[in-house]
């Protein structure tokens, strides 16, 4: 936005521009948190639960912001104090929404959108890795994917960016749908549809609505990457969209020796992971990456946000697999599964939070994911919060119900031996990070202690 001038600006506000901002020069980029304003930044003060941040926008002037982009009601107190330009909006989220559009209009590049019910970041991931050796790719950071963060990171895309790679989240009804017109999206990515958000959406049919919004709302010729075989997304599907699946028998798949095949020809690509989960990830990132004129190749390299799937080797030779940003009935079978897949010389352990946002049938949920470890060779599970303690009931094998994440901590520290293989994983609202860090502290423990008898040896 660096060549935009304040009325330039102002106008793909949609606001007022009640001040100039007495430079030739935009803003660098936007901001909404005024601890991480820059000089040259504007900011946004966007109406909280707990504060307004318009409330911030004199501060954010004589910090050296370019200017601010507040309601009236703080444009008026602005426009009286320090120096920069001083935007007046009703709504201020909404204007920032049009200001990351029209700058997206700019760049003029292709944009790959991402939504599903498990698996979205790890896929936008793996596009970006498989674009950036051919393109230069802009993606999002880890969260940056609903009406405040989906405009933020559109904004900070800089000019010569090639592709834009988005992530929108879903929390019900018409979310989607806004972040679809804010990036108007040349490729729209769905996952999978999971049962996510009962509580808003109330079904799976419901889930297929709220995420097919991002195919509802693309335009004429777009094209849309969807799994082989889901029918609940085909109402929300329609003839000008062009349309690729994946999956078994789908337009990208593995063949019969592991290579994955895309639109009938074989890609050399080697792809490096083992869980189910992320291979079928990767088939709907090469369908993305073919979308724009890509053809991936060579080996994937990606690193993956944290808290997802991260393995810790202990130093008591324990191995963790902290999965605990979220957790869902789908994204919990498929976390069971692989720790199913892989090799142990000691038991197989599951810590298993509360899955949120289930609605009614949130006590049979986690009854059904109690059955599905034991039938995946979970040896000891340990329940994690009121709703997971269902899962002990239908569990075959040694179980313990604690009633949070820091009870979960103090047990698995006495409960995991050497050689076990750990996986945390639960809904972000339950914290299992402390049960993943209290193990890592108690073999970091372990292993200064050896080391000092060793050395008074």
């Amino acid at each position: 936005m660096r060549h935009w001038s304040d009325e330039q600006v102002a106008r793909a506000a949609g606001g007022e521009l009640v001040r100039p901002a007495g430079s030739p020069e935009g803003p660098a980029r936007a901001v909404v948190d005024s601890r991480a304003l820059e000089p040259g930044d504007l900011f946004v003060g966007v109406p909280g639960e707990r504060a307004d941040g318009g409330a911030f926008a004199v501060a954010a002037l004589r910090a050296g912001a370019w200017g601010v982009l507040v309601s009236p009601s703080w444009a008026r107190e602005a426009a009286a104090a320090g120096r920069g330009a001083v935007i007046a909006a009703e709504r201020p989220v909404a204007a920032l929404g049009a200001l990351a559009r029209t700058w997206r209009r700019e760049l003029a590049v292709p944009v790959i959108a991402v939504t599903g019910s498990v698996g979205k970041t790890s896929t936008k991931d793996l596009i970006a890795a498989l674009i950036a050796p051919h393109r230069t790719v802009a993606a999002s950071r880890a969260n940056f994917n609903t009406e405040i963060g989906l405009p933020l990171e559109l904004l900070s895309a800089p000019p010569g960016t090639e592709v834009l790679v988005l992530e929108l989240a879903m929390r019900g009804f018409g979310q989607i749908a806004e972040l679809t017109a804010i990036c108007e999206p040349d490729v729209g990515v769905i996952t999978n549809i999971g049962p996510v958000h009962l509580e808003q959406v109330e079904s799976l049919e419901g889930v297929a609505r709220a995420k097919g919004e991002l195919l509802v709302g693309m335009r004429d010729g777009a094209t849309a990457v969807v799994p082989v075989g889901e029918e609940r997304l085909r109402p929300h599907l329609r003839p000008a969209l062009r349309q690729v699946t994946f999956g078994p028998g789908g337009d990208v798949d593995y063949d019969a020796g592991g290579a994955v095949v895309a639109g009938g020809e074989r890609l050399s690509l080697d792809v490096p992971f083992t869980a189910a989960h992320t291979r079928r990830n990767v088939l709907a990132a090469v369908g993305a990456a073919c979308a724009v004129g890509v053809r991936p190749e060579g080996r994937v390299e990606v690193r993956f946000a944290a808290l997802r799937g991260e393995r810790v080797l202990l130093g008591t030779g324990a191995v963790v697999i902290n999965d605990c940003y979220n957790a869902n009935p789908l994204s919990m079978r498929a976390a069971l599964d692989d720790l199913a897949s892989q090799e142990t010389a000691g038991r197989r352990v599951a810590v298993l939070g509360d899955m949120l946002e289930l609605g009614a049938g949130e006590a049979e949920h986690h009854r059904e994911i109690g059955a599905y470890a034991s039938g995946a060779g979970v040896e000891l599970l340990v329940a994690v919060g009121p709703r997971a303690a269902a899962m002990v009931d239908s569990f075959g094998g040694e179980a313990r119900a604690v009633a949070d994440a820091r009870a979960a901590a103090a047990l698995a520290r006495d409960l995991v031996a050497p050689g076990d293989l750990v996986l945390v994983k639960g809904s972000r609202g339950v914290g299992l990070e402390v049960v993943a860090e209290a193990l890592q502290d108690e073999a970091d423990t372990v292993q200064a202690g050896a080391s000092r008898d060793e050395a008074e040896g």
